[in-house]
């Protein structure tokens, strides 16, 4: 018995693999510690696994089995550290695996130290992908460590973090002969600039658009500044086609704001294949029968909502009083902090949020009120009743209201093309270029996220424009956040102009902009 006991000491060391786990789209690292001890046969996993983390000991031992080598007939015990953090997922099957090899001496434990390491094992040894991988690349680049091991579908997506050897793997046994330095793999790197190079062009285009020439400015207005916007219009007027082609006159991304978005589809599996970046700004269309989980994000695995995956774009709410007014009404939080909290009894998620909202509804239930086309049949109780599913609170976020009417004929027809998206980019990235340069050294990038702090630095108006707006005030009944948001647009339609001052013409504009607030509860 005495030689049993010290035959298992002299075979078994206690191994460690590095690995990593998702929290909201940012990653932590988790060291995968694997003891094997004489015993029984069992295999434990402790350190708060979650149920597809308890069941990897199956996978596992049928990889490592199938893969051609030796599954130890004794105790083990596979901790994931830190222990106080839930552990979901299947990515730790890989490091599981490894860990145990390592234990029983088969890979050199100092090979497997610099690097980290993910994959999901299938029962024939294959590596198959998992979530989150970039975010897991770049905390393993934080770390310090020379390279990553990843799935082979998620080496695009991986290999866009600079400064660190991204490996793609497809089987168990290609990394055991790897680590044993038998069969080298062949790191894969990304060529960012061809990417943001490749298939940029937008296919909607406001050439297109015949007519709405105060709306497509308002748009401009929008989009140079980040600021919401809500389209009223009857049925058929252009309002879905016009919010459609908003992200053609958006500024390009920016290599941080396409790595933070596409982070968000990364830890949810979005991302294809051959996809390692989102380059294009998400233009997001829930419908309006979706949860306020769906919308926000949450459930009882906490996953980003729309307002998520429009981070850095757009999240286009069509038909805006069919939303169900609870779900609205958790808008209001990620409107203002540009980031979604979901709280949980061991934990708390935050996700980013930063979109434009553009919404559009018609101005009464049948849709035809104010349309000289068209007889609106509503009464006024049966209009009052459709506007107030929208709150005042809601609406005092949405910088810019505009009206969109029915085309004429005349525009319809007409032979001139309209002004190009391309032409009108150009404006927008110049006032943007002039926002990034005063909020330079912030944590703040366009003018809608300015505060009441900046709004008293950037935005004074002189005495002409005071006296405008008062009035307006005073006629309007405008509530202190209204006022300030006037105040944003001035500055943005001055960023237009590239105007250093707030000029009276300006303010002029921005409050023609606040439609909605005109006799506050009264029909458009």
């Amino acid at each position: 018995m005495d030689w049993f006991f010290n035959r298992h000491k002299e075979v078994y060391v206690l191994a460690k693999v590095l690995s990593s786990a998702v929290i909201g789209i940012d990653a932590y690292l988790v060291e995968v510690e694997v003891d094997i001890s004489p015993g029984l046969p069992t295999f434990t996993t402790v350190g708060l696994p979650e149920a597809s983390v308890k069941e990897s000991k199956e996978r596992v031992k049928t990889a490592i089995t199938n893969s051609g080598y030796a599954f130890p007939d004794d105790r083990i015990t596979v901790n994931l550290a830190p222990a106080n953090i839930k552990k979901e997922g299947t990515g730790f099957d890989l490091p599981m695996a490894l860990g145990i090899l390592a234990a029983t001496r088969l890979i050199p434990q100092e090979y497997i130290d610099s690097h980290l390491i993910l994959g999901e094992l299938s029962l024939d040894g294959r590596i198959k992908a998992v979530k989150g991988s970039l975010s897991m690349a770049i905390a393993a680049k934080e770390a310090g460590y020379t390279g990553i091991i990843v799935p082979e579908e998620n080496g695009r997506e991986a290999s866009v973090v600079q400064d660190i050897s991204v490996l793609p793997a497809k089987t168990l046994s290609q990394v055991i002969e790897f680590f044993r330095g038998l069969d080298p793999i062949e790191p894969i790197r990304a060529d960012v600039t061809e990417i943001f190079g490749r298939g940029n062009g937008m296919e909607d285009d406001f050439s297109e658009v015949m007519g709405q020439e105060h709306v497509k400015r308002a748009l401009e207005v929008a989009a140079a500044g980040s600021h919401n916007l809500v389209m009223i219009g009857p049925p058929g007027s252009g309002k879905t086609m016009l919010a459609k082609r908003i992200p053609s006159i958006l500024p390009p991304m920016g290599f941080d704001e396409a790595l933070e978005t596409t982070k968000v589809y990364s830890v949810m599996g979005l991302l294809g294949r051959d996809r390692a970046l989102i380059t294009r700004r998400p233009f997001r269309t829930p419908h309006h029968t979706i949860s306020d989980a769906g919308l926000i994000g949450g459930g009882h695995i906490p996953r980003p909502g729309e307002v998520s995956k429009a981070h850095n774009g757009v999240l286009f709410l069509d038909e805006l009083p069919e939303f169900k007014k609870h779900v609205l009404e958790v808008l209001r939080q990620p409107l203002e902090d540009l980031k979604v909290t979901i709280s949980r009894a061991t934990t708390a998620l935050t996700y980013p949020a930063s979109f434009m909202l553009i919404a559009a509804m018609n101005p009464c239930p049948c849709g035809y009120y104010s349309d000289p086309q068209h007889e609106c049949r509503c009464t006024p109780q049966q209009i009052q009743r459709y506007r107030s599913r929208i709150s005042g609170p809601l609406l005092d976020r949405i910088d810019i209201h505009v009206e969109v009417p029915a085309v004429p004929y005349k525009d319809l027809i007409g032979k001139s093309k309209a002004e190009s998206s391309k032409t009108i980019r150009e404006r927008v990235s110049a006032a943007r270029n002039i926002q990034s340069r005063r909020f330079s050294g912030t944590k703040i990038h366009c003018n809608a996220q300015m505060g009441s702090r900046h709004i008293t630095a950037h935005c004074d108006i002189d005495a002409a424009s005071g006296q405008l707006l008062e009035t307006a005030v005073d006629r309007l009944g405008l509530s202190a956040r209204a006022f300030n948001r006037v105040l944003k647009i001035a500055r943005t339609i001055a960023d237009l102009e590239a105007s250093p001052e707030i000029q009276v013409n300006h303010v002029s504009e921005a409050i023609q902009y606040r439609s909605l607030d005109r006799g506050k509860g009264a029909p458009v």
